[in-house]
C-alpha cells in the first residue's frame, strides 16, 4: 500500500514539474464570414482568394467553401496573386512576394532583390514575373521569384496599381500618370495615354486585341492599338477597381455600384447585381463558365449566368473586418441574449453564441459600422436601444434588435465610438455619449434627437472608443491612449500606466466576480492586443496569450450558456474574425498587503486548511514579477487560473472560492518570474489543500 501511495506521489508531482498543462487562452469563433477580397488566381479547379488581414483562402468547389491556406505567410495583407506553371505567388502590403508550390499548403517569401515591398500587381509573361508596387516600380524576377531587379526605366510614374500582358507587349497601370508599355520585358517603358484623359488607372484587361482601362473616377477606356490611343467607353463619374473577361462579355468592378456588364466591347454597360448585397466590388476572375466577384466587407459572391444573378459563396472565409461588438437581452424575455457585430459589411447578429450569424441591416444606409451600444428604451417600456455609429452616416437607431433602423441627429459625422451612461438624479434617464473623428465626445441625454460637443481636457480628439464603469468615462484615442472623466465629460485626465499600446480602439468592462464588487476594465488596442485594467485605468496589464492576431477593433462581454455560470471576453479583429476567452482566465481579484519589499520569494500555506468553501492564499515577490497560481486536482488536471498577471514587487493575498467543487484533496503551485527575465531567476512552488465538506 505504501508503494501505491508513494507511485501516485511521484505521478502528481512530475505533472507539476512539467512545464504547465494547457495554457488558458483565446480561441476564434465560428466567424462571421466574408471580408475584404483584393484579388483572386485560377490554377486549374482551384480558385484562390487574396484578402486584407486574413490571407489567402483556397477553393476547390468553385466557392462553395473556403479554407485558408496561409502558413508561412507572414503577411496577410494580400493585394495581387498570380499563377506561372505550377507555382502560386501573392503579392503583400509590406511583406513582399511570397511563393507556394503545393497550392497554397505553404509559403516561402521570395524578396531577394525587392527593394520596396508593397506589392499591388503581379503578372506573369513567359518564363518572366513582374511585380508592381508602390512607390518602387516595377520588378522582374527570372527565376521565379529567387531574385528580383527594378525594371523602371522610362517609368515616370512608380505607382503601379495593375499589371496584364497582351502578347509580347506588358502594360503598367499607375496611379497619376496612366499606363505604360513595355515591349522587351520591362527592359524600357514608354508613355502611352493619348486620349486617356484619367491618369488613376486601377485596373487593366485584356480581351482578343483589345486592352481595356479602369480608373479612379473615370469610368472605363478602351484601346484597339495597344495603348496608342484611347476612348472613353463609359461609367463616367465611377471608380472601376476590376475588369474581367468571359466569352465576349466584359465585366467591371466598381466601388459602390457593384458590377456592369458590356456585350458590346464597352460601348455600352449594364448593372448586374441582382443578389449582390455588397456593392463594393475589389475584384473579379473567371473560372470555366463561373464568375466571381470580391467585395469590400461582403466576402466573395458567385455568377453562373454572366451577372445576371449572383449568390454568396463565404463558407469558411473568415476575413472579416470586425469593428465592434454589443450585447442585448433577445426579444420576449427569455433569458438569452442577442451577441451584435458591426462590420465593414454592416451588423450581423448571433442568437447563438457567435455559432452562426444573419445579417441586420434594413434602413442601415452606412454599413461601415464602427461602433454599437445598447441602452434601455425610454418611456418606461422596458424595451431596448440599439445604437449604431458609422463612417460618415453618424449614428443610427434600432428599437427591434437590429430588424430595421433609423438615422439619429447626429448625421455626416465618423462615429467611432458609443457609451451609455444613467444620466443621474433619479430621472431614469440615459446619457449617449458619441465618440468622433478629430472631433472628439459629443453627448446626447435624449436618445440622440440632439447632441453637445464635450472635450475640456480631451489632449487627443480622434477617440476610437468609450466606456463606463461606475461614475467614470473612458475615452480610448488614437495615439493618446486613455482619457478619464468624472463628470460625464465636462473635463478629462490621462491615464496610461503600463499601457504599452496608446492605439486604443475599443473598451469591455466586467465585474471581476468573487462578491469583490470589484470592475474590471479591458483595452482593446491596435497592434498590442488586450490590457486589463483594475483599479479604474491609473495602471494597465496586457493579457494576450493565443490572440494571435493583435490587432483588436472590438470587445464585449457575454455569458458563456450552456448554465456554467461561466463569461466569456469576445474580442472583434482586424482579418481574423471574432476570438473568445474565458473571464476567468484573465480577471484576478488579488490584494497587496504590504510593499515593503520581501528579500526572496515566498509562498505560505493556505488559511485556512482545511477549508469551507473559501481559503485564502499568502505569497510574497522580492521583485516584479510575472506571476502565476494556478488550482489542480488530484490527478494533475488544471481546475482553474487564479492569477496570470504581472505584479509589483511586495506581499500579497488571494482567495480561492471552491463553490461547486467536491470535497478532497488539490494542490496549489505558484510560478513567478522576475522581470526583467533572469533579475532575480524564477520561483515555482506547490503545496496541498483540503477542501472539507
Amino acid at each position: 500500500m505504501k508503494k501505491t501511495i508513494a507511485c501516485i506521489t511521484v505521478l502528481v508531482a512530475l505533472m507539476f514539474t512539467t512545464s504547465s498543462l494547457i495554457l488558458a487562452q483565446w480561441v476564434q469563433t465560428n466567424g462571421p464570414y466574408g471580408g475584404i477580397v483584393n484579388c483572386f488566381a485560377v490554377s486549374g479547379t482551384n480558385l484562390f482568394a487574396g484578402t486584407s488581414g486574413g490571407g489567402v483562402f483556397l477553393s476547390t468547389n468553385n466557392g462553395t467553401s473556403w479554407t485558408a491556406v496561409n502558413s508561412g505567410l507572414t503577411n496577410t495583407y494580400v493585394w495581387s496573386l498570380a499563377v506561372s506553371g505550377t507555382n502560386l505567388f501573392a503579392g503583400t502590403s509590406g511583406g513582399g512576394v511570397f511563393l507556394s508550390t503545393n497550392n497554397g499548403t505553404s509559403w516561402t517569401a521570395v524578396n531577394t532583390g525587392l527593394t520596396n515591398t508593397i506589392v499591388y500587381s503581379l503578372a506573369v509573361l513567359g518564363t518572366n514575373l513582374f511585380a508592381g508596387t508602390w512607390g518602387g516600380g516595377v520588378f522582374l524576377s527570372t527565376d521565379n521569384g529567387t531574385s528580383w531587379t527594378a525594371v523602371n526605366t522610362g517609368l515616370t510614374n512608380t505607382y503601379v496599381q495593375s499589371l496584364t500582358v497582351s502578347g509580347t507587349n506588358l502594360f503598367a497601370g499607375t496611379y497619376g500618370g496612366g499606363v505604360f508599355r513595355s515591349t522587351d520585358n520591362g527592359t524600357s517603358w514608354i508613355e502611352v495615354n493619348t486620349g486617356l484623359t484619367n491618369n488613376y488607372v486601377q485596373s487593366l484587361t485584356v480581351s482578343g486585341t483589345d486592352l481595356f482601362a479602369g480608373t479612379y473616377g473615370g469610368g472605363v477606356f478602351l484601346s484597339t492599338d495597344n495603348g496608342a490611343n484611347w476612348t472613353n467607353k463609359g461609367l463616367m463619374n465611377l471608380y472601376v477597381y476590376s475588369l474581367a473577361v468571359l466569352g465576349t462579355n466584359i465585366f467591371a468592378g466598381t466601388y459602390g455600384a457593384g458590377v456592369f456588364l458590356s456585350t458590346d466591347n464597352g460601348t455600352n454597360w449594364t448593372a448586374v447585381n441582382t443578389g449582390m448585397t455588397n456593392t463594393i466590388v475589389y475584384s473579379l476572375a473567371v473560372s470555366g463558365t463561373n464568375l466571381f466577384a470580391g467585395t469590400c466587407g461582403g466576402g466573395v459572391f458567385r455568377s453562373t449566368n454572366n451577372g445576371t444573378s449572383w449568390t454568396a459563396v463565404n463558407t469558411g472565409l473568415t476575413s472579416t473586418f470586425v469593428f465592434s461588438l454589443a450585447v442585448s437581452p433577445a426579444v420576449g424575455e427569455t433569458g438569452d441574449t442577442n451577441l451584435f457585430v458591426g462590420t465593414n459589411g454592416g451588423v450581423f447578429r448571433s442568437t447563438d453564441n457567435g455559432t452562426s450569424w444573419t445579417e441586420v441591416n434594413t434602413g442601415l444606409t452606412n454599413t461601415y459600422v464602427y461602433s454599437l451600444a445598447v441602452s434601455p428604451a425610454g418611456g418606461g417600456t422596458g424595451g431596448t436601444n440599439i445604437f449604431a455609429g458609422t463612417r460618415g452616416g453618424g449614428v443610427f437607431l434600432s428599437t427591434d434588435n437590429g430588424t430595421s433602423w433609423t438615422s439619429t441627429g447626429l448625421k455626416n459625422t465618423i462615429v467611432q465610438c458609443l457609451a451609455v451612461s444613467p444620466a443621474g438624479g433619479g430621472t431614469g434617464s440615459t446619457n449617449i455619449f458619441a465618440g468622433t473623428y478629430e472631433h472628439g465626445v459629443f453627448l446626447s441625454t435624449d436618445d440622440g434627437a440632439s447632441w453637445t460637443e464635450v472635450n475640456k481636457g480631451l489632449a487627443n480628439t480622434n477617440v476610437q472608443c468609450l466606456a463606463v464603469l461606475g461614475t467614470n468615462l473612458f475615452a480610448g484615442t488614437w495615439g493618446g491612449g486613455v482619457f478619464r472623466s468624472t463628470d460625464n465629460g465636462t473635463s478629462w485626465t490621462e491615464v496610461n500606466t503600463g499601457l504599452m499600446n496608446t492605439y486604443v480602439w475599443c473598451f469591455a468592462v466586467s465585474p471581476a466576480g468573487g462578491g469583490t464588487g470589484d470592475t474590471i476594465l479591458f483595452a482593446g488596442t491596435y497592434g498590442g492586443g488586450v490590457f486589463r485594467s483594475t483599479d479604474n485605468g491609473t495602471s494597465w496589464t496586457a493579457v494576450n496569450t493565443g490572440l494571435t492576431n493583435t490587432i483588436v477593433y472590438s470587445l464585449a462581454v457575454s455569458p458563456a450558456g450552456g448554465g456554467t455560470g461561466d463569461t466569456n471576453l469576445f474580442a472583434g479583429t482586424d482579418g481574423s474574425g471574432v476570438w473568445r476567452r474565458p473571464l476567468s482566465e484573465m480577471i484576478t481579484s488579488v490584494a497587496r498587503l504590504s510593499t515593503d519589499l520581501p528579500t526572496h520569494y515566498i509562498m505560505s500555506q493556505n488559511y485556512p486548511n482545511p477549508f469551507n468553501p473559501a481559503t485564502t492564499i499568502t505569497f510574497a515577490l522580492p521583485v516584479k514579477s510575472f506571476v502565476s497560481l494556478k488550482i489542480f486536482d488530484a490527478l494533475g488536471r488544471e481546475v482553474t487560473t487564479l492569477l496570470n498577471e504581472e505584479l509589483l514587487a511586495g506581499t500579497y493575498s488571494k482567495q480561492w472560492d471552491a463553490s461547486g467543487l467536491p470535497s478532497g484533496v488539490y494542490f496549489y503551485r505558484l510560478v513567478a518570474n522576475a522581470i526583467p527575465s533572469g533579475k532575480t531567476g524564477s520561483f515555482m512552488e506547490t503545496k496541498k489543500l483540503i477542501l472539507l465538506r
